[in-house]
């Protein structure tokens, strides 16, 4: 078959060359995991304790975790036993096993817990702290200094801190503690002291704060330290939550007043570039996010993400944080809802940044890594601490806190990512296609989410084939799935085409393809929707989709698709444009569409939808919040219906503003109507099926970012307010306009969508079979495979049901369309002629030696069939087939060459595998 196997090769340059992308460009595939992340967000198996780990630090491939629990087991499924642990592990960085190293922290009074620990310089001492009075039996005071090659504590190092120490930094010579002491040695200490590396003895420097200190780092030049906690003075001068004072004396070097009062400093880190802490608070007005410092100690940027963040982690210019972030609507990213316990972003701007927002420089925004996570014990935090270890040339992030779930397997308190390894395929990728015109097939799909790698490749299939049609690069993180799409240019009028979309990381780890979804090329144009996209939508949701949650966006370059959200009803029909257009059903309680992405709208705009309902609780037809699944806090922007019917356009630029329909001018009554909304430099509009119902001078609106809803969102507070927030009914050809329609291109849009179309109908074959010279009485009426060959012969019979032409409309082309079979081979290099059959024939009974005659002028053929299984087409004599509609009809494929081409019949289960008629019916 090598012919065969060289047309699909042709076939696939020819295509590949000739479509376009829409709103993405053709590219090579990613050559590695998101840049510059370091780590897979596949964990690796990994003892865990039976609580609680609040510290962690690391040397010469050895892992120290301390914090509260007794003991550590192996991984869950994983062979060996429980082993005592006391507050305190050592683990091999590669097999995240247990070490020989052993110690125990305990306290005669209370419970022991280890909240710090710190490796000294040269590798050979380790730090705890934490509140405990013993180390394997040797009396300490709440600080001990461990010989790392021994694992035993140094009895000379003796300081006495009288409660619990949090934080540790350590250089040549000096170790610095904060906590919640008062005194250390028996002389003034509060909450930060300083003692000798060696001795433990009580060193000059005096740093007192009035609240308890959580957090304490070297400056880069070892000149200063920085502090962080609770505190609202230093030294007497007022610095809340951060300060820098002299390393050697205390003395204050700067202070910080713009931290909130109800949040504190939980974490600081250091690199070469700065200086990053991870902030706590609660209440209204609460900093949870990431300090970004610069050398000098000023701020370069802030993060204000919500959501407790308790360690920070700069590595090869990236911020490793461990949280629960669940709202990132202020940096411009998430917003409120499911939290994300790990996220990485660069340590500083690549370019010049952002002009400050609300008095804040943005942070860089998340990089795409994000392993998952849960609150897990104790205070319900999640991970709370961070180290990276190497080993055998391979580096580990280790992470420890209160999870009992990572990827959602269970996982308690400790677990560890490598630089290796990425086994994680990205998720499935969810796809539509549309065609409103002859020559075009537009392929979107919702692009896939992979937790260490958000630059995927992504190959689209056409008809079934193994060899993809075109290959496209996008970005995606888990609350940013916008839309890819491709523009298939070489698809034919009246032929219909299936198409299938895979995901691919940098790994080479590739999803399974996305379930098939087909389209039937039109003739003509499609008047309503081509007008649509020739106006300029930049969102265009027409509910055509047959899966959930994916609605597609239908514009030219938008890609802004949207969710569906508690399972709206799909494919209703009638839909308000003629044709073959479907619409979605809302049930006016919990169902509604969001956009997939956050984006600000213009002072100029254009909404534009189409809706028909009998409700009489009213709701949100179309809005823009700044939230997608939870009530939005800022909504603006939007049409909405009255328990009476009426229709109701508003914004909000400090007090709501709105245009309606008259007391009696109501559009409950189960019909569709079109309705449209403007508003630019000349004010507010509102249209109701091409009529202008109202204006208003207002051009401002307010400016955020945030989401378009359709279905429902927050109304509190508007005029006329309905019972339900929710709108119960259908809706169709939703249109988002970054300008203003003209009232004349409103009145055209609502007189095409009455406009007569083409509509597509997809005839399946009833009965099928085929006959084999070779076995000449053979019926093979049940076969699930039939063949086509001149010598020896076969001959494959098809019989369609036709229907008659709808009304006023006449057939406008036919073509018959087959999927060769997953057989070696079972393409072929010969001519295969689509003929009528004139003698009768049945599934049951027909032989080769029975075999109808058959007529002697081809309706069509195909020039050749390339190997692989693969939808095929090819266009029939449309006289021929219009002078049968409306009966049962038969058609035989026939050849006169060797090479055998093998098809699926009607009673194959692959997918696209019933032979078909697609007959396109249009206007006389």
């Amino acid at each position: 078959m090598r012919r065969s196997r060289g047309l699909t090769a042709a076939l696939v340059l020819s295509l590949a060359g000739a479509g376009t992308a829409a709103g993405l460009v053709l590219i090579p595939e990613a050559s590695a995991i998101t840049q510059p992340v370091a780590f897979t967000a596949d964990n690796l198996p990994t003892w865990q304790p039976n609580g609680i780990v609040w510290a962690m630090d690391q040397a010469n491939g050895t892992v120290f975790a301390g914090g509260t629990f007794s003991a550590v087991r192996p991984p869950d499924g994983a062979a060996g036993a429980e082993q005592e642990a006391v507050n305190f592990v050592a683990l091999d960085a590669a097999t995240g096993a247990p070490s020989s190293c052993k110690l125990s922290f305990t306290v005669g009074d209370g419970s022991a817990t280890v909240r710090a620990l710190t490796v000294s310089k040269d590798k050979k001492t380790l730090y705890a702290a934490g509140y405990f009075g013993a180390v394997n039996g040797t009396p300490v005071s709440s600080v001990a200094a461990i010989d790392i090659e021994s694992c035993t504590p140094k009895a000379s190092f003796h300081p006495n801190f009288p409660a619990t120490v949090r934080a540790l930094a350590v250089t040549g010579d000096t170790l610095y503690a904060a906590g919640d002491f008062s005194t250390v040695e028996g002389q003034t200490r509060e909450r930060f002291a300083a003692v000798d590396a060696g001795s433990g003895a009580l060193k000059p420097f005096v740093a007192n704060v009035d609240e308890p200190g959580r957090a304490v780092a070297l400056s880069n030049d070892g000149k200063n330290v920085l502090l962080g906690g609770d505190f609202f003075t230093v030294n007497g001068s007022n610095s809340h939550a951060l300060a820098v004072v002299n390393a050697t004396t205390g003395a204050v070097v700067k202070t910080y007043g713009n931290i909130p009062s109800n949040s504190v400093v939980k974490t600081i880190a250091a690199d070469p570039t700065g200086y990053y802490t991870g902030n706590e608070g609660s209440g209204g007005g609460v900093f949870d996010g990431r300090i970004g410092l610069a050398t000098d100690f000023n701020e370069k940027w802030r993060d204000r993400c919500l959501g407790a963040t308790q360690a920070v982690l700069p590595y090869d210019g990236v911020l490793y944080s461990s949280s629960h972030a669940h709202n990132c609507e202020l940096e411009g990213q998430f917003p409120d809802g499911k939290r994300n316990f790990f996220n990485a972003q660069l340590t500083d701007w690549p370019g010049a940044a952002p002009a400050p927002v609300d008095g804040f420089v943005r942070s860089p925004a998340k990089l795409g890594w994000h392993p998952d996570a849960n609150d897990g014990l104790g205070e319900g935090i999640g991970p709370r601490v961070m180290a990276i270890a190497e080993k055998s040339s391979v580096k580990y992030m280790w992470v420890g806190g209160e999870f009992t779930l990572i990827n959602g397997k269970a996982q308690q308190g400790l677990t560890r990512f490598a630089s290796t390894g990425d086994v994680g395929a990205p998720t499935t990728p969810v796809s539509s296609v549309d065609s409103v015109k002859p020559g075009e097939v537009q392929v979107r799909w919702r692009t896939s989410y992979d937790q260490d790698d958000s630059k995927l490749t992504y190959r689209i299939y056409r008809n079934g084939s193994a060899t993809p049609i075109a290959t496209v690069s996008a970005e995606s993180l888990s609350w940013v799935r916008q839309q890819a799409s491709w523009t298939d240019a070489t698809a034919k009028a009246g032929q219909s085409y299936s198409y299938r979309v895979s995901a691919t990381d940098a790994a080479g780890n590739t999803s399974a393809l996305s379930a098939s979804t087909s389209v039937s090329v039109p003739n003509s144009v499609l008047s309503y929707p081509n007008q649509v996209r020739e106006d300029g939508a930049n969102l265009y949701w027409r509910y055509d989709d047959t899966v959930s949650p994916y609605v597609a966006d239908s514009s030219v370059a938008g890609n802004t698709s949207g969710i569906q959200f508690n399972a709206p009803a799909l494919r209703q029909t009638p839909g308000a444009v003629s044709g073959a257009s479907t619409a979605m059903g809302f049930n006016g309680t919990t169902n509604q569409v969001y956009g997939d992405h956050r984006q600000t709208v213009g002072s100029s705009y254009t909404i534009e939808t189409w809706f028909k309902t009998n409700t009489t609780r009213g709701g949100k037809l179309v809005g823009f919040g700044s939230n997608q699944d939870r009530n939005s806090g800022v909504y603006d922007k939007q049409l909405y219906m009255t328990n009476n019917g009426r229709i109701f356009f508003g914004v909000n630029p400090g007090s709501t503003k709105t245009v309606s329909t008259g007391l009696f001018d109501t559009y409950n009554d189960n019909k569709w109507h079109h309705v449209v909304a403007t508003q630019g430099p000349a004010g507010m509009a509102l249209y109701l099926d091409g009529q202008n119902k109202g204006t208003l001078n207002v051009t401002g609106s307010q400016q955020y970012e945030g989401f378009w809803h359709v279905g429902g969102d927050n109304l509190a507070g508007w005029p006329s307010r309905p019972t339900s927030n929710y709108w119960a009914g259908q809706m169709d050809e939703t249109a988002i306009y970054p300008k203003v329609l003209t009232e004349a291109q409103v009145k055209n849009h609502f007189n095409l969508a009455k406009a007569p179309t083409d509509t597509v109908s997809k005839v399946s074959a009833t009965e099928d079979t085929y006959i084999n010279q070779g076995a000449p009485s053979t019926a093979n009426g049940t076969a699930t495979s039939l063949a086509v060959r001149g010598t020896a012969a076969y001959e494959t019979y098809l019989r369609f049901d036709i229907p008659a032409a709808p009304a006023g409309q006449v057939l406008k082309s036919a073509s018959l369309q087959v999927k060769t079979s997953t057989a070696a081979g079972a393409g072929t290099a010969d001519t295969v002629s689509v003929v009528p059959v004139t003698g009768s024939w049945s599934g049951a009974g027909t032989t080769f030696k029975t075999k109808p005659t058959l007529g002697t002028t081809p309706l069509g053929s195909f020039a050749g069939v390339p190997d692989g299984s693969a939808i095929q087409s090819t266009p029939l004599d449309t006289a021929a087939v219009s002078a049968v509609l409306g009966s049962s009809y038969s058609l035989a494929l026939t050849s006169t060459g060797t090479d055998p081409l093998w098809i699926w019949s009607s009673e194959s289960t692959a997918a696209d595998a019933v032979p078909q008629l697609i007959l396109t019916f249009g206007a006389k």
